[in-house]
């Protein structure tokens, strides 16, 4: 993972504004007199009944939600199941839990009470909005006096493989190894020689057989590449040569800085920026197969991977929601926290003004504004994902008795 740098200075805007009153109606009609009761004057001569004046219909009042592009077009009952496996977790920790980086969002008493209000699971999307309008307060997101970011997206990945090792089948991913130190605050990632920690072995230093005798691959598939992109993914499916699926989740890294696949070829000159994604990538590797693993290997970080019987599982530590579910940088974005997009056109798409979840991290992930958003597995995934770079903005959704409270 990289190494954490100074935060950017952040700012979040409360978005509110006063309910609109209904216009009162200058031409209604006066009470009439009480019944029983005559007039001594003399009456005056009957006219002709006027029209009745049209009662003007008395107008919604506004919300803060209101200033959201999209945000009544949104089906919002698509997101709660995401939100619920969330407020499941959070309805477990201790009331004084700090919610996001030194409390940023309160703590977690604040957040109890709009979990314990969640709709039923069958509710629509108007319940899930009446919902959202009367538990949270959306606040505008800024970083350096701008609210616009990158959005980018990722899937769980499908891939081939065996038990056993095979001339089809031999490509692994490895299981944590043995001698792998994990970081602590006094130290990073790393391996013991002699007493002194040493860096982890780089991907070129693996790929040459440097875990021969320290890890257990947990399953071989049939395909470097897809392995590769596996590992930025995080997490994805193996369909073994006997049918059955194995589940593979991030474990571990080896400690190594990332280095964007995207960069390397743009800098060998093979890749134009503008052509960079998950496809153009994929194919100039598969197209350069004498050449693809020297440049896999300009990135040296390296996962490792756990079996797991649950679906996709983020950094929160609950099973993702497709379309729903999106990865952020925690030193700025409280995990479990709401998250109303407004995006630029994706083709095939359109806007992307939904609401989300934050529920997962990425070692790509970094900045107050900057998302990634979880598309699932299959082939449209696939698709909107590895196309996905867009401009955007987004608002966190807080409970309201935290909004007063945010400073930053």
């Amino acid at each position: 993972m990289p190494s954490r740098w100074s935060l950017l200075p952040l700012l979040l805007v409360a978005c509110a504004s006063a309910p609109r009153r209904p216009p009162t109606d200058a031409a209604r009609s006066p009470r009439a007199a009480p019944p029983g009761l005559a007039s001594t004057a003399t009456a005056p001569p009957t006219a002709a009944p006027r029209p009745a004046t049209p009662r003007p219909a008395t107008p919604r009042p506004t919300s803060a939600f209101d200033a959201l592009p999209g945000w009544r077009d949104d089906n919002l009952a698509e997101a709660l199941p995401a939100l619920r496996r969330t407020c499941e977790r959070l309805l477990r920790v201790p009331d004084d839990r700090p919610v996001g980086p030194g409390g940023l969002a309160g703590a977690a008493s604040d957040w109890k009470a709009a979990c314990r209000a969640l709709p039923p699971p069958e509710a629509d999307a108007a319940a899930a909005r009446a919902y959202f309008e009367r538990s949270f307060v959306p606040v505008s997101v800024a970083s350096g006096g701008s609210d616009r970011g990158l959005f980018t997206g990722y899937l769980e990945p499908e891939l081939r493989g065996s038990r056993t090792r095979s001339r089809r089948f031999r490509v692994p991913l490895y299981a944590r190894p043995s001698d792998l130190v994990t970081p602590t605050p006094q130290h990073g990632t790393g391996r013991r020689v002699r007493g002194r920690l040493r860096p982890y072995w780089t991907r070129a230093q693996i790929a040459a057989g440097a875990l021969r005798r320290t890890a257990r691959p947990l399953v071989w598939v049939d395909d470097a590449i897809e392995a590769f992109f596996l590992e930025i993914q995080g997490s994805g499916r193996v369909t073994l040569d006997d049918g059955a699926v194995l589940r593979v989740h991030y474990d571990a890294s080896n400690g190594h800085a990332y280095v964007p696949l995207g960069r390397v070829l743009i800098e060998r000159g093979a890749l134009e920026r503008s052509a960079v994604s998950l496809q153009s990538i994929r194919a100039w590797l598969a197209a350069h197969p004498t050449e693809a693993q020297a440049v896999m290997n300009r990135n040296p970080s390296y996962v490792f991977f756990h079996e797991s019987a649950r679906g996709a599982t983020g950094s929160e530590g609950v099973v993702l929601t497709a379309g729903r579910s999106m990865a952020v940088d925690p030193r700025f974005i409280p995990l479990g926290a709401p998250l109303f997009l407004d995006l630029a056109p994706l083709e095939g798409v359109g806007p992307i003004r939904r609401l989300v979840v934050a529920q997962d991290t990425g070692g790509a992930i970094r900045g107050a504004v900057r998302g990634d958003l979880f598309w699932g597995a299959g082939p449209d995934a696939y698709d909107r994902a590895g196309r996905m770079r867009q401009q955007g903005r987004y608002w966190l959704l807080v409970p309201p008795s935290v909004a007063s409270r945010v400073r930053w």
